[in-house]
């Protein structure tokens, strides 16, 4: 896939997408625990570093190489992050360029790529009316290869289904984590709402990246046009220079209601029109989430 440039990559490394909230894993001096480094199920050694708590030293392999290690418990491992993509038939609407779901793809393998550069553990899921991809999280740089190989193959079908996804990942995802929703949210507000907080309510961090093409936002269609519904086929004509106000107007209605919803439930929502570059959306949203920190 040739969604990142070098220049991309070298602006990406600039940052470390930080749990905001407590999560369970953690690296040193990235995330915190509320485990504090103590279990009781031993997972395995790291070296020592400067600051680490002493009463965790294995002195018996000390005995055995001479070097200080510290004894690692299950809860020490990485951040657990899932990309969750909608590829619904409505995600292959594209105004003037490429479609929402190319820029989903695009979104996706960037955030993929940072997070296992920082050495987080990142899963991909893929749905539209039910799952179609799910590949659970690691912190392996060749995972990259399996995730965007996912991504590419990955085509707009079917109809939405987003909040019966929502809570069927929410009850297989045991360990507090990052969730990162990336849809155009074509579907009933509520009800991804619902599902959404299903994870708050499991203590999960959530991300929600709102996609819209600028002809859905701005719809600056000329002439008398047929609308066609692309998940259920249903057909309308319309004069849009008729209807544009009262559509501008629901639309916005919807962006700012899903807004305060998220907003309520301590899920942090991002609208996104397509028309900007995606490295450049997401640069954005990195840079504002670092003066949050």
């Amino acid at each position: 896939m040739q969604f990142l440039s070098e220049e991309f990559v070298a602006n990406l490394s600039k940052f470390n997408l930080r749990a905001k909230l407590i999560v369970e894993g953690f690296i040193v001096g990235l995330h915190k625990s509320p485990y504090h480094g103590f279990s009781v199920e031993f997972s395995d050694h790291r070296q020592y570093n400067p600051g680490d708590n002493i009463g965790n030293l294995d002195w018996k392999v000390y005995a055995k190489t001479n070097r200080y290690y510290i004894k690692r418990y299950e809860e020490e491992t990485n951040l657990k992050a899932y990309i969750v993509v909608d590829h619904s038939a409505s995600m292959g609407f594209s105004g003037n360029g490429e479609s929402k779901l190319e820029y989903a793809k695009a979104l996706s393998s960037a955030l993929a790529y940072l997070m296992i550069s920082q050495q987080d553990a990142v899963g991909l899921l893929t749905f539209s009316e039910k799952i179609s991809n799910y590949i659970p999280p690691r912190s392996v740089r060749s995972y990259l290869n399996q995730i965007y190989s996912t991504l590419y193959n990955l085509k707009p079908e079917s109809k939405t289904n987003t909040a019966e996804v929502l809570h069927n990942l929410a009850e297989r995802i045991k360990k507090r984590g990052l969730i990162i929703l990336i849809s155009d949210l074509l579907d009933d507000p509520d009800k991804i709402l619902s599902g959404l907080q299903h994870f708050r309510h499991h203590k999960h961090e959530v991300i929600l990246f709102h996609l819209q093409d600028a002809k859905e936002i701005d719809f600056d269609y000329k002439n008398e046009t047929e609308f066609i519904d692309s998940e259920t086929g249903e057909k309308i004509v319309v004069n849009p220079w008729q209807i544009r106000k009262d559509y501008q107007k629901t639309m916005n209605e919807n962006q700012d209601y899903l807004k305060t919803r998220c907003h309520q439930s301590y899920i942090e929502y991002y609208p996104i029109n397509t028309k900007t570059p995606f490295d450049e959306a997401l640069l954005q949203f990195l840079n504002k989430r670092s003066k949050m920190m």
